[in-house]
């Protein structure tokens, strides 16, 4: 069969995906809506042993600093954590977790972006949502603590589910899959429906591939190229790419914050594919990204030939 003419509309790649729109529900806040461009979410790890830049933001001060450069440098959302979740890493007490989380959280009211809970125990949302926090992130979508989604639906937030299998310290055990898109989608499936039948409103819910979590490279390479498939799930995207072990191969030996070139080209898939929001360090940087990969989303590449 010979090739499509010169500027047919068939040489248009089919890498770019398409996107549904979503509103969520902030309490207190204007809606946040997803589709019409991608939203950055920054990251603010109030840990000690983060793999990325773990220790940068306990100091409540030199978070805030962080916090409102990253809500200058363009971050629609700011997602707040104080337990690592970086492969090996020990569970730490719902009251530790508070403990590192409050004068962190007093310092962020001064915020305007909304702020997320990066956590897996129904106590430490509670406590987060109280103290400012409009959207819940659970690593473990609702398998550690079901009773997080209580506090969800009580509270009228929305919730992020991601995908995960095992704890931190024995994920790569489970790292076994027949195909990794196909069998995420049928878990996050029902991460979505525990959450419903926690009371958790459908339309609330944002789900997560998790890259990196419980997968090899492959595995998150499978999921990267394969997003448009968790459009069938019915509910928007987050993509977390960023500085992940995956991307190692590409940027070479060096710590987690020198792999933001491999990130960047990490979130431009995850856009073309369909992602609605994606959970980075490096903000300026990737709001650039972001930006440039919505401009392909909406004009498509231009067809050989159709002009310079």
């Amino acid at each position: 069969m010979p090739p499509p003419a010169s500027g047919s509309a068939q040489l248009v790649p089919r890498m770019i995906a398409p996107r549904a729109d979503y509103t969520l529900t902030l309490v207190g806040r204007a809606p946040l809506v997803l589709g019409t461009r991608t939203l950055v979410m920054g990251v603010l790890n109030v840990t000690p042993d983060s793999f990325s830049d773990g220790g940068v933001a306990l100091d409540p001060a030199r978070a805030l600093d962080l916090a409102l450069a990253m809500e200058a440098a363009g971050a629609d959302i700011l997602d707040i954590g104080a337990e690592s979740t970086r492969p090996g890493a020990m569970p730490l007490s719902g009251r530790e977790e508070r403990k590192r989380l409050l004068p962190v959280l007093r310092q962020l009211h001064r915020l305007r972006i909304p702020l997320s809970i990066d956590t897996t125990k129904a106590e430490v949302a509670r406590f987060g949502i109280d103290e400012g926090a409009s959207i819940v992130n659970d690593i473990s979508g609702l398998q550690y603590d079901p009773a997080l989604g209580d506090i969800v639906a009580a509270r009228g937030v929305p919730l992020v589910l991601m995908h995960m299998r095992g704890t931190s310290a024995d994920m790569y055990a489970h790292a076994h899959y027949g195909r990794a898109a196909t069998d995420v989608t049928r878990e996050l499936t029902r991460a979505i429906e525990r959450a419903v039948s926690r009371g958790v409103a459908l339309q609330q819910i944002v789900v997560d591939p998790g890259l990196g979590f419980a997968k090899r490279e492959e595995h998150s390479l499978a999921l990267l190229t394969s997003l448009p498939e968790l459009a069938a799930l019915g509910r928007p995207v987050l993509v977390g790419p960023s500085r992940k072990s995956f991307l190692a191969a590409a940027a070479g030996p060096g710590a987690a914050r020198d792999r933001d070139w491999a990130t960047a080209a990490a979130v431009t898939a995850a856009v073309l594919g369909g992602a609605h929001v994606v959970r980075v360090h490096a903000v300026a940087e990737m709001v650039q990204v972001t930006r440039a990969a919505d401009m392909m989303r909406e004009h498509g590449v231009a067809a050989p030939g159709s002009g310079s």
